[in-house]
């Protein structure tokens, strides 16, 4: 039996362990040890391991079915799910014996992701056993869920429910989290019933989705109602989860004091196992312009024992930007330039962003500068600050070489500006009749492909409002391929008649 997969090519695979020492990093021809390689490698390094398995088991030793997990798992998380789904296809069909829940729901969910909703189904009916299809029905209701498809969700936990397979608050969860998505609050409490009358206990995020709906149905009342339940609930342990949930309820009610308590005794709820839960905080501390909350939560996520990402830094600078504290913003991006490996010019962006809203356009300037001689390479959103901010300025001439420069530096990436950039360069330039800017700015457009319908419409009115013809833009227009509206019609209409 020989197993192919992509660049994957596994033979007679059995139940032993023998294999191990052939994917640890300093293979040993002494005694067998247990496995000790780490799949957290570069893909390159990854099929290199996967290959040796295939030649040692091609010489007729065996491999253990855990093992292939592990690199099932590792294949997943490098986002190679063919690959993924053909080792499993492989188990299935050679060992499904032994196959366990765990292995039916990763098909599954790997199906979903290659082959899509009907396949998923299609598996899902050809399956025999109580065990699979309880392992394998949660991702098919999680993929209605996610297509946002209600009918069909609520037609397949019916089903769930009559074959017995609906045993655990999960596929009531992915229920709860649809009809919150749909703005279908009302549908959300008959659920929570459902899971009482059949005696499926509550969870954390069970409790979570009820107080949010009551809170958009019925208000905070009805919420806290749901949240002095989890209290009482022995089952669950009420969490940071739970309290920013509640806080912010409080907040679309307009209890901004009972937000920020709420979120106070959130804080003395986090571990400091993740960053997730204080950069959590931090965004909903800034949505409540509340900066003492913001830097109390930064300084206290530094106690996890891991380092700040780039995505942690671009979350505090931009709650630190909203806010208007754009000192703090530099102080703490300062800290970061200083340690940072690779220049992550998102980062950057924010600050950028910051300096230019606020019209500090020449700081914004330095920082351009400096983040390209620090190895940033600027994308589609710093060039976009930059002209926009540079129009906000009305300095038009240094928009127009801005909006030049990142055309040219990310022709390979097909950017192109918003419509509302050449709109407002172009009304400027109208506001002020300069028709040569003008005509220069559209020969830059049309020189990328970029002249639209608004653009030129600018520039007609100001050929007409001078009494100057408009034909030759209008034949540009023609040219261009720009489909003309009621208003460049009727100006056409009128350059005919002048000429008959």
């Amino acid at each position: 039996m020989v197993l192919k997969v992509g660049w994957l090519n596994f033979s007679r695979f059995q139940s032993s362990w023998t294999w191990r020492y052939v994917l640890s990093q300093s293979y040993s021809t002494n005694k067998a040890t247990p496995f000790t390689g780490s799949f957290y490698t570069s893909l390159g390094d990854l099929k290199k391991r996967i290959l040796k398995v295939q030649n040692w088991v091609d010489e007729g030793h065996t491999v253990f079915l855990q093992e292939l997990r592990v690199i099932i798992r590792q294949l997943m998380k490098r986002r190679r799910f063919g690959p993924a789904l053909e080792i499993l296809k492989w188990m299935e069909t050679q060992h499904s014996s032994q196959m366990s829940p765990y292995d039916y729901a990763r098909r599954q969910e790997l199906i979903v992701k290659e082959h899509g909703r009907i396949e998923a189904e299609r598996y899902f009916e050809n399956l025999t056993s109580t065990v699979s299809l309880k392992a394998a029905s949660l991702p098919l209701l999680r993929c209605y869920v996610e297509e946002r498809s209600t009918e069909k969700a609520e037609a397949f936990m019916l089903k769930m429910n009559k074959l017995g397979l609906a045993l655990s608050p999960h596929p009531f969860n992915e229920m709860m989290k649809l009809y919150m998505a749909t703005s279908q609050y009302q549908k959300v409490p008959s659920v929570i019933l459902q899971m009482k009358k059949n005696r499926i206990t509550l969870n954390v995020l069970s409790y979570n989705l009820w107080m949010d709906a009551c809170g958009e149905l019925s208000g905070v009342e009805s919420a806290e109602m749901v949240y002095k339940e989890m209290l009482s609930d022995q089952n669950v342990q009420v969490g940071w989860s739970s309290l920013s949930t509640l806080a912010n309820i409080y907040k679309k009610a307009g209890l901004l004091d009972k937000a920020i308590v709420a979120l106070k005794t959130a804080e003395k709820k986090i571990s400091n196992s993740s960053y997730y839960p204080f950069f959590f905080l931090i965004t909903q501390y800034a949505s409540l312009n509340n900066k003492d909350g913001v830097l109390r939560v930064w300084e206290a996520s530094k106690a996890v024992n891991s380092p700040i990402t780039c995505a942690n830094y671009m979350c505090i600078l931009s709650s630190l930007v909203k806010l208007d504290d754009m000192r703090e913003a530099e102080r703490i991006f300062a800290e970061w330039e200083s340690q940072c490996r690779t220049y992550d010019i998102r980062v950057s962006n924010i600050l950028l962003g910051g300096y230019m809203r606020n019209g500090s356009v020449e700081k914004a300037e330095l920082l351009h500068y400096r983040t390209m001689e620090k190895g940033g390479c600027p994308n589609s959103k710093t060039w976009e600050i930059l002209v926009e901010g540079w129009i906000r300025s009305q300095q038009m001439d240094k928009a127009i070489d801005t909006l030049k420069s990142g055309i040219s530096a990310l022709k390979h990436y097909e950017w192109r500006p918003s419509q509302s950039i050449a709109v407002a360069i172009s009304e400027y330039f109208q506001k002020t009749r300069n028709f040569d800017k003008a005509m220069e700015f559209l020969t830059t457009l049309r020189h990328f492909g970029f002249a639209n319908l608004l653009v030129y419409k600018s520039l007609l009115r100001m050929q007409t409002s001078s009494g100057d013809s408009p034909l030759y833009i209008l034949e540009m227009m023609q040219n261009d391929g720009i489909d003309v509206d009621d208003e460049t019609s009727t100006i056409y209409s009128g350059v005919l008649h002048c000429q008959n």
